[in-house]
């Protein structure tokens, strides 16, 4: 028998950190494997967590309402249904904080499919170090044939190097035409920012010089995640930005007129964000390189885009969506993809999957009216692009004549490591120029 760890599993790209909000189990409680153990909260993200095995419940470690740091023990499973323990020293009231948790599997005689059934959960502390594999790459592991305990020794482009879509969808490939070889990213880019985010920084006395009254407002767990991954990417990323405006008088006008007409026939509003998409999605196949990461000192040109889009959220907060393969979509697809991904963030109902993987991300400061911003890439990519509200505005235009037009001003904020000034304002330049050649009315 064995007695399993179950750790707090790493819940999204640079989520560090996760809330139990309610253990569906009590200590003593016989528990089926992938039976719902517990529910955890993120800031990007509510999710029931699986029990790893069957048996019975022996300890939990933390009460309800406790953030706990990703890969840290939160109970302790008895896959041995007779073992006996003193349930009223390990409650969820009075959690067993005292004692250092057990962090060895103490085997017994073997029980048959024991061992199979902890490794082929979706997460389980093995010898080799914690693995979390969410729900779609478990899913896409049994439709494969392949065992979980296969992959225990493939380092993952994900978060903490856990293993994604693609590098399932990688090893399979390399696994079906024979070969042993499985090509794997390192995680030296996720520890250099984990070592950034830890790092001391100097301590600045808030009240230096202040006398009056203060209200002290503890942050949420949504705020200190955001705090922590700015000042994480700030570190990383040599941050530059280029500003161009671009005139969108003509999407204006289509957008007036066919506004009433979108909204009847697909039940929610037309907005200008779906045509930058598009056009960002056009300008990053011409500047692939935009559409990359940084590993160490290898770069890794992405070879799908999958575009983030930033939501606010009630809570004054925000997450990014991922529109996968937004370069494959038509208007009406990323008009339709973007509306149910903004939807089911606001209600806090977006899978993990949707909130990862992305290779750009796009923010529209323009909605709170703010004219232009220098907005914060979200790591590990290498740029983020924001649109400013859209005015009227008397210019010049191209022909030298002067007109009242609505004017955009747009923000590429680049990493200076990899994106230099010229390819920077270029692909900005880009997809001011695709939103220009915009024929809107051929796209619905």
């Amino acid at each position: 028998m064995a007695k399993i760890k179950v750790v707090m599993p790493q819940m999204g790209e640079s989520i560090t950190t996760g809330t139990i909000t309610k253990w569906r189990k009590q200590v003593g409680e016989i528990i089926e494997i992938d039976e719902i153990l517990l529910d955890i909260s993120t800031d990007k993200v509510e999710s029931e967590i699986p029990s790893p095995v069957k048996g019975k419940v022996a300890e939990l470690l933390y009460p309800e309402g406790d953030t706990v740091d990703v890969g840290k023990p939160i109970a302790y499973i008895e896959d041995d249904l007779n073992a006996s323990f003193d349930a009223s020293s390990s409650s969820k009231s009075t959690p067993a904080r005292s004692a250092p948790p057990m962090v060895e599997k103490v085997e017994h005689a073997p029980r048959e499919n024991k061992s199979t059934q902890a490794q082929e959960s979706s997460f389980v502390e093995s010898a080799e170090g914690r693995r979390f594999y969410t729900p779609l790459v478990k899913k896409l592991a049994q439709e494969s044939g392949v065992p979980l305990s296969e992959l225990s020794t493939l380092e993952g482009s994900g978060a903490g190097g856990r293993v994604n879509r693609h590098d399932f969808e990688e090893y399979a490939k390399n696994r079906q035409s024979g070969s042993s070889k499985v090509a794997s990213v390192s995680s030296t880019s996720a520890s250099a920012s984990s070592k950034a985010a830890t790092m001391d920084l100097p301590k600045v006395d808030a009240m230096v010089g202040y006398t009056g009254a203060v209200d002290v407002i503890t942050m949420d767990n949504m705020r200190k995640v955001i705090a922590r991954n700015m000042v994480t990417s700030k570190l990383t990323s040599p941050h530059v930005n280029s500003v161009s405006e671009v005139d969108l008088t003509h999407l204006v006008k289509f957008r007036e007129g066919f506004k009433s007409e979108f909204e009847r026939k697909e039940g929610f509003k037309l907005t200008y964000t779906p045509f930058i998409l598009h056009a960002l999605a056009q300008a990053l196949k011409d500047f692939p390189m935009v559409n990359s990461s940084l590993d160490g000192d290898k770069i890794l040109v992405k070879k799908e885009i999958h575009l983030g889009c930033a939501v606010a959220v009630p809570g004054n907060g925000l997450v990014v969506p991922i529109i996968r393969g937004a370069d494959n979509l038509n208007m009406l697809g990323i008009c339709r993809k973007l509306n149910d991904l903004a939807n089911r963030a606001r209600a806090k109902k977006l899978t993990l999957d949707e909130l990862q993987g992305g290779t750009f991300t796009f923010t529209n400061v323009g909605s709170f009216g703010t004219l232009l911003a220098t907005p914060v890439i979200l790591q590990p990519q290498v740029g983020i692009y924001a649109a400013g509200v859209i005015q009227k505005r008397v210019v010049v235009t191209r022909d030298d004549s002067i007109a009242i037009r609505s004017m955009m001003y747009g923000t590429h904020t680049y990493d200076h490591r990899l994106i230099d000034g010229e390819q920077g304002g270029k692909f900005l330049e880009a997809v001011h120029e695709y939103l220009r050649q915009m024929k809107p009315e051929t796209m619905f």
